[in-house]
């Protein structure tokens, strides 16, 4: 008997389709791009401009500094993935890497997206991609390129992962330094728009455990689970550098935290140093129905504000008299910034009063 023919295909990837999946996807990264991008077709990488002359789109630095970050959405795909929505899991992935990287006072300026699959299906995935080019246009960085990886021997039929990478840039002297931050310091919270991007791992074993049904309308809600734990995850850029932008000399903010796994008290806690604390009063604004929901089920108190945001996705440390200025510019960018708390001298803790 002659050996049998081998092919790519027949050991589960198709090459074929993912000609087809790359051809899909160039209009949403054309979307994002700017004059400072160097289009070529089918390059083997990306190309972006630094410094750029042109009047009207006129980038040149002095000092400038890359910024680089990488992160993911987590668990979160496999809600979408059961759903057969995977139309906002992309901004959930733009927002992730862009809220991390504008608390250095960097602007994003390209993003490139990592997806594996247990099979490359263009017509489905194609949501997906056009979530990350809205999300990466609201950021106002431009989709680079990325990678689609065809992997059905490490990826269930149905599952896929997803990851990225962005690059910004900050002049060295505007860079925020946490090591600024001092006694009389306010706290500014912006509004999260619910669960965002962590602590999917609880979220879904609460949702097995206690038969909750995603398609279903809770009362408590107002509208359906599904929509509730998959809202996507805001993004903050325009807001927070227009706010920056609006100081030319003055160095108003003293540090910013982007809310994620470990909630309000671990991550405002990685940028207040080690000579002062935060105390944040829970009085000052309301959780997103979503969060009571979620404790009712039988999650403590404790560990809901440790997981999760619970209602602030974003916080920024402000000089005392720039606090009122600082709000109302933020008001004006479309916030709605509540002061939760102040730093006092201490030990690099956060604590609620």
């Amino acid at each position: 008997m002659p050996p049998r023919k081998f092919t790519y295909k027949s050991a589960g990837v198709d090459v074929d389709a993912n000609t087809v999946w790359v051809d899909r996807i160039k209009h949403a990264m054309r979307e994002t791009y700017g004059p400072r991008v160097i289009s070529r077709h089918n390059a083997f990488a990306g190309m972006f401009r630094l410094d750029f002359d042109e009047q009207i789109f006129r980038r040149n630095y002095r000092q400038p500094v890359l910024v680089a970050c990488a992160d993911g959405v987590g668990s979160k795909v496999l809600l979408a993935a059961e759903l057969g929505d995977l139309s906002t899991v992309g901004i959930d992935l733009v927002a992730m890497n862009v809220n991390d990287m504008i608390t250095c006072g960097a602007e994003p300026l390209f993003f490139l997206d990592y997806l594996a699959v247990h099979k490359i299906e263009p017509a489905k995935l194609v949501a997906l991609m056009e979530g990350i080019s809205q999300g990466c246009r609201m950021a106002g960085c431009a989709l680079l390129g990325g990678e689609t990886a065809e992997m059905p021997d490490i990826y269930a039929k149905g599952v896929f992962d997803l990851g990225a990478f962005a690059v910004g840039v900050v002049e060295l002297p505007r860079a925020v330094e946490p090591e600024r931050v001092m006694a009389g310091d306010r706290v500014i919270g912006l509004a999260s728009s619910g669960i965002h991007s962590n602590g999917y791992s609880l979220v879904r074993r609460v949702i097995r455990e206690r038969k909750l049904k995603l398609r279903a309308e809770y009362p408590e809600l107002g509208e359906t689970l599904a929509a509730a734990v998959m809202r996507p995850t805001r993004i903050y850029v325009a807001s927070v550098l227009k706010l920056l932008r609006s100081y030319k000399r003055k160095r108003v903010v003293s540090a910013m935290a982007h809310i994620t796994g470990g909630g309000l008290q671990e991550n405002i806690a990685r940028v207040i140093g080690p000579k002062c604390d935060v105390v944040l009063d829970r009085k000052k604004w309301a959780p997103p129905p979503i969060f009571p929901f979620l404790q009712k089920q039988g999650i403590a108190r404790r560990e809901m504000f440790r997981v999760f945001n619970m209602g602030i996705g974003y916080a920024l440390i402000v000089r005392p008299t720039f606090v009122d200025a600082a709000c109302e510019k933020l008001k004006r960018a479309g916030e709605s910034p509540v002061v939760i708390g102040k730093v006092v001298g201490g030990k690099g803790r956060v604590r609620f009063a």
